[in-house]
């Protein structure tokens, strides 16, 4: 095993627990460990700091699996993480029967993202770390859930920082021909193999049956607009909860196609749903130029800022949407606004909010803030992790 040193002054990090260390933070070394592989990390006294994974692709040399010297990183170690991660979700089967059964860095797992879909399992190995252990990782996970098939989507951007080449295919059992799942009182079919992600966004499951519940409360329903709307799910919440009509808005053909047939599951009046294919930033011009007006709009874009380097290119596109969002909500409405950038800080979002209320000419108040669901927690030592915020605003005048 590979011993590894921080600079001097560099371990403040470590001592507080943070997942990562990044490449400047290592001291000069005699010979490399291989990817993935698990090191002794010292700091410049040879005091133990941790055990970590070795990445030497990326910027995010260190990942580590534990502070406690006495344990050992093996496939039991990773057994028993992945056991702790699946029970902390067993009081969400309520809601349905799909969930996050891992969360990355949050569940100690670097690199891992576990969704599970009825009996199918959805992985996506993402570090280099991860990538090592693939093998032991699925066995426990087949073992442990009773799952019927396994399926994996390491197709993500962040692999290629990581050294490795996108993979996607089954790992093991049989995919059933189709996949449904049901949030609450809702269905939806989810596209593992091609659909965003990992198929569907599960960390919205709260925040789109709040949505259902806000309809409820227009007496004479709601004309809602979701913008970005993917398969439909805030669309649907919103169909559920008694709108009047919903106008639903995304750029991909194939997204609106599912989304329908995710309409016809739920046997949702085809008269109350309007889908169309168009350029959101685009089309919000349109509506105010067709004098469109609504009680509800969501507005819940793809990711504008992966990274902090992207903030000021993604601040003048949520400050667009939100204007023109703001300039067709009826007065008392409410506006539903999200971020899932992990590089835009919930104070920042809402400062560029402000900014888009200001050139509106509109008056709005806060009343609610978003956040993942239970099943996607932030670790207190791993910041980074608080990546989907929301807004709920009510526009005064």
């Amino acid at each position: 095993m590979h011993t590894i040193k921080i600079k001097p002054g560099r371990e403040k990090s470590a001592l507080h627990r943070h997942p990562w260390l990044f490449s400047g933070a290592i001291a000069p070394y005699t010979q490399e460990p291989d990817a993935g592989e698990t090191v002794r990390v010292l700091d410049h006294d040879g005091r133990f700091l941790g055990w970590a994974a070795w990445s030497p692709s990326s910027q995010i040399r260190l990942r580590f699996w534990s502070f406690d010297e006495a344990e050992q990183i093996d496939a039991a170690f990773f057994a028993a993480r992945l056991a702790r991660a699946i029970q902390a979700r067993r009081s969400l089967a309520a809601a349905g029967n799909a969930a996050r059964l891992v969360h990355g860095e949050s569940d100690g797992l670097p690199g891992l993202v576990v969704d599970q879909y009825g009996e199918v399992l959805v992985i996506q190995f993402l570090s280099a770390g991860i990538e090592r252990w693939r093998s032991a990782i699925v066995d426990a996970l087949m073992s442990q859930t009773g799952a019927a098939a396994a399926f994996e989507r390491s197709d993500a951007d962040v692999r290629e920082l990581e050294g490795l080449a996108p993979r996607v295919g089954l790992l093991a059992g049989k995919l059933p021909a189709r996949v449904d799942i049901e949030e609450y009182d809702i269905r939806y079919r989810v596209d593992i193999e091609a659909g965003q992600k990992t198929g569907f966004y599960l960390d919205q499951r709260a925040n789109r049956r709040r949505i259902g519940e806000l309809v409820g409360g227009f007496a004479e329903g709601a004309d809602v607009l979701n913008c970005f709307c993917y398969t439909g799910g805030f669309s649907l919440a919103a169909l559920k909860g008694g709108a009047k009509s919903v106008l639903s808005v995304d750029s991909s053909a194939d997204a609106l196609v599912a989304a329908k047939l995710n309409a016809s599951l739920n046997d949702i009046d085809a008269s109350r749903a309007e889908w169309v294919e168009a350029d959101a930033f685009q089309y919000l011009r349109k509506l105010r130029d067709m004098g469109r007006q609504f009680d509800l709009i969501i507005l819940d874009p793809p990711k504008f800022a992966p990274t902090a380097s992207h903030v000021e290119r993604a601040a003048r596109a949520y400050k667009d949407i939100n204007l023109w969002g703001l300039k067709l909500l009826k007065p008392g409405g409410l506006l539903a606004t999200f971020t899932c950038s992990g590089g835009m800080s919930a104070d920042l979002f809402q400062k560029i909010i402000a900014g888009s209320a200001w050139d509106a000419h509109a008056e709005a108040q806060i009343i609610e803030r978003f956040t993942p669901d239970l099943d996607h927690p932030v670790s207190l030592n791993f910041p980074e992790g608080d990546y989907l915020k929301g807004l709920l605003l009510r526009k005064v005048a």
